[in-house]
């Protein structure tokens, strides 16, 4: 299995994080991408990819930590995109939910780091989150390549972003029950072309919603994807992981 989408640098992992990750190695984990929230972050998952072989880090500055960011950080973005393990850019995007960062200020600093992942010609992984038009105007206008995460949008949006190469990648939020239009993409998403995640320690699926989430917990999205598409279990996991190895250069 792939989880492509982790945060195992975050506290809530800081009192078991080694049993976090050896527990995901037991149930059949076999890589996972540690994605970054601004520079700590980034350090941290570097730090993390370092010591396990299987773990690679994205990284980037989050929407929500936007207010903090510098040119200097871009620079260290652009340093730290050097490291062998490090294979994306990201998470980077737009959050019209929580609005922690203002929209001008998120604007700003989303297109300054798609405009340096392009130049790198690097993969990014895309935090959209209630701006789903302004996300796809960005990544379209800059060309660059990669991921849309933690996937909210519609199927006509996903049309889009796969005529332009992207990937889509799903969360236990599928497995909720108003899910109605994540299902949807993922009944009708091209199989070489879907991911699986975890969002951890966030979003736990059905039926262990609320607590903690960990990268072990990938299963169950891959089992609510097979679900849906009338396929096994097996079938998913091994395409997702090799859509995620084909993206991210594994």
């Amino acid at each position: 299995m792939f989880d492509t989408h982790a945060h195992l640098d975050d506290i809530k992992f800081d009192d078991d994080r080694r049993s976090v990750i050896e527990s995901y190695v037991q149930s059949g984990g076999t890589y996972l991408l540690n994605a970054s929230s601004d520079i700590q972050s980034s350090l941290n998952g570097i730090a993390l990819a370092e010591k396990y072989d299987f773990i690679y880090a994205a990284v980037g500055v989050h929407p929500h930590e936007t207010n903090k960011i510098t040119d200097e950080s871009l620079y260290q973005i652009e340093a730290l995109w050097k490291h062998k393990k490090c294979v994306a850019i990201g998470e980077i995007g737009l959050d019209y939910y929580y609005d922690f960062s203002a929209r001008d200020t998120q604007r700003k600093w989303f297109y300054k780091q798609l405009d340096l992942a392009k130049q790198l010609d690097a993969p990014v992984v895309i935090h959209d989150r209630k701006a789903h038009a302004e996300c796809l105007e960005a990544v379209k206008k800059t060309g660059v390549r990669g991921v849309f995460h933690c996937y909210s949008g519609s199927w006509e949006m996903a049309e889009e972003l796969l005529k332009i190469g992207f990937y889509i990648s799903f969360t236990g939020s599928v497995t909720f029950k108003n899910a109605r239009k994540t299902v949807e993409v993922a009944a009708n998403a091209p199989i070489d072309r879907i991911m699986i995640e975890t969002d951890s320690p966030y979003l736990a699926p059905e039926p262990l919603r609320g607590t903690r989430n960990k990268p072990e917990n990938v299963i169950w999205v891959a089992r609510k994807i097979a679900e849906i598409r009338n396929v096994s279990t097996e079938f998913i996991i091994e395409k997702t992981e090799e859509n995620g190895k084909r993206l991210f250069s594994l």
